[in-house]
């Protein structure tokens, strides 16, 4: 949808961003003090451009993840995708998963899609930006930059009590005080522009002493 923004009008926007300190991950009272989960993807590198068929431009379908092991005593997991270069007042969700079991260690290609009630073993995909079930391709307006998507991965010390299709703020209150680990990934992608930012800042990353590039 944003591919039809006037590039003159993405260009005027280039300023106006969300922020990554508004990220759920480096909130205070979310991570705090919480461990490292290494999460990775085998279709792109950390701080890497989206191949296009994760994105509105491509097949829009969500891009596998992997990830290492979790601390003992998790329960449950939570992922977290946002977009905090998005022109709005707050990060917009592009995916929302929680209560994916504490045994799993990858999703699949695509797998990032509407499920209703959820899955037979728990977890259960929620509403992204746009008020729908599943995975929201990257799709940043043209001339607007580079645009960063983060996933945040949690690992909780207990399941989670939310309504049967909740959004982000609902889940972030939800996991504060119950982070036991977590785990960033960090993709970019743009519009008519090469991937990257010659004006990067870097913010902290308070989970295993990482940190995150903005743009």
């Amino acid at each position: 949808m944003l591919e039809h923004v006037p590039r003159w009008l993405g260009g005027l926007m280039t300023n106006v961003r969300a922020g990554h300190a508004k990220l759920a991950i480096v909130q205070e009272d979310v991570a705090r003090g919480a461990g490292f989960i290494e999460l990775s993807s085998p279709a792109f590198a950390n701080g890497s451009r989206l191949p296009l068929r994760f994105t509105a431009d491509g097949e829009g379908v969500s891009p596998p993840l992997v990830w290492g092991d979790v601390p003992e005593g998790t329960v449950s997991l939570v992922l977290l995708v946002e977009d905090p270069d998005a022109p709005a007042p707050n990060p917009l969700v592009h995916a929302l998963v929680w209560n994916l079991p504490p045994t799993e260690r990858r999703l699949a290609e695509g797998e990032i899609q509407a499920d209703g009630i959820g899955g037979p073993d728990g977890r259960d995909v929620g509403r992204n930006s746009y008020f729908l079930e599943g995975w929201l391709p990257p799709d940043p307006p043209p001339g607007h930059g580079a645009h960063d998507y983060v996933f945040q991965l949690f690992a909780l010390s207990e399941a989670i009590d939310v309504d049967d299709n909740p959004g982000r703020s609902e889940v972030v209150s939800a996991i504060s005080g119950r982070v036991l680990a977590a785990g960033m990934l960090v993709g970019n992608y743009s519009r008519d522009e090469p991937a990257g930012s010659e004006n990067a800042a870097e913010v902290p990353f308070p989970v295993g002493g990482a940190r995150i590039q903005t743009a």
